[in-house]
């Protein structure tokens, strides 16, 4: 299985979704993002690790290997674990001080992602985004 921000990594998605025309195409493809996400255990299934903020129920877990911070996510929406997919090409693996350095709003601009998010799952990526920023910190 490929590893998010390892193998699959924020330019390999820029690269595909400017690839598509049409935003059904883009919907589809972060759709099958999501699917290529590890599965979570289900002891981590817990409150502590639920993101707040979030339409969808949203798990986020993390562990620091040799200095890099690795991320376990899940949600009970598909659309929500590929927007995770999305998220974890651009932080997976990285330092601390690479995930602080990278530029996530520039990341989402140039592929056009906050434009269409409906408010509240836009909200919901900022949680997202902010609990790894944190973690991080």
């Amino acid at each position: 299985m490929k590893t998010f921000g390892v193998d699959i990594t924020s330019t390999d998605i820029v690269d595909t979704l400017t690839f598509f025309d049409s935003w059904d195409d883009r919907y589809k493809y972060i759709i099958d993002l999501g699917k290529e996400l590890p599965p979570m255990n289900a002891s981590d299934h817990v409150d502590e690790n639920l993101i707040r903020g979030c339409q969808s129920k949203v798990w986020l877990s993390s562990e620091s290997r040799e200095g890099r911070l690795f991320f376990n996510v899940d949600s009970d929406a598909f659309i929500v674990k590929g927007l995770l997919a999305i998220v974890l090409a651009a932080y997976n693996g990285k330092t601390p001080a690479e995930i602080r350095a990278f530029d996530i709003n520039g990341f989402f601009e140039s592929i056009d992602l906050m434009r269409h998010l409906s408010t509240t799952r836009g909200s919901g990526l900022q949680a997202m985004v902010a609990r790894i920023q944190m973690l991080a910190a």
